[in-house]
């Protein structure tokens, strides 16, 4: 095992927002291998968050984004399980961010399944004009879903590359600070405006 740096550690805590000890632990875990140290916090993170995913989350914050021509803004509810997490900073900068997210990408969802179905059914009717007829059914089939999955990427919030980080989704940033705050967060809902 090779021996982990104070570098590194603070590299991976930069890049994942994870806290000194859980760095240190992953970079041990995966051998000082800053890739591999992402992907076991992320799948770390997961588990965690789905642990979590039945906490009731009553309390939280409203945030607001207004660009600075004050003709577009987003705004956010972010529920979390106590008041003392909702009050930090942390977890303010991300309803911040997200508010961000709304405002820059105008998503129209949460998730995929808050589409109605006749929206979906719509999109598949429209993708499937798009694809050339000579095609297998299987192909066929698997390109209307990857033109299903790029339409979710675009009108669902926690499917969107997140804007600052194209790497992860804005669930992913969402999970990563339910890994290092240690609460269930969720988005309740957000808004969009434009004069």
């Amino acid at each position: 095992m090779n021996k982990i740096s104070t570098d590194q550690i603070q590299e991976l805590r930069k890049k994942t927002g994870v806290g000194l000890m859980e760095a240190k632990k992953a970079l041990e875990s995966c051998d000082g291998d800053m890739e591999q140290s992402i992907n076991y916090l992320v799948k770390r993170g997961e588990k965690i968050t789905l642990s979590k995913a039945n906490r009731t989350t009553d309390q939280g914050i409203i945030d607001t984004y207004i660009h600075n021509n004050h003709k577009v803004a987003g705004v956010v509810s972010l529920l979390c399980e106590t008041d003392f997490v909702a009050r930090t900073d942390e977890f303010k900068e991300l309803a911040h961010e997200i508010a961000l997210q709304v405002a820059a990408t105008r998503p129209e969802y949460l998730v995929p399944e808050d589409i109605p179905d006749d929206v979906i059914k719509k999109e598949k009717e429209n993708y499937e004009t798009q694809v050339d007829e000579g095609k297998p059914k299987d192909i066929k089939e698997k390109i209307i879903e990857g033109k299903l999955n790029s339409y979710y990427k675009e009108a669902c919030l926690m499917n969107q590359p997140y804007i600052k980080d194209d790497s992860i989704t804005v669930e992913e940033l969402i999970n990563q600070k339910v890994s290092s705050l240690g609460e269930n967060i969720k988005v309740k809902e957000f808004a969009f405006f434009e004069i």
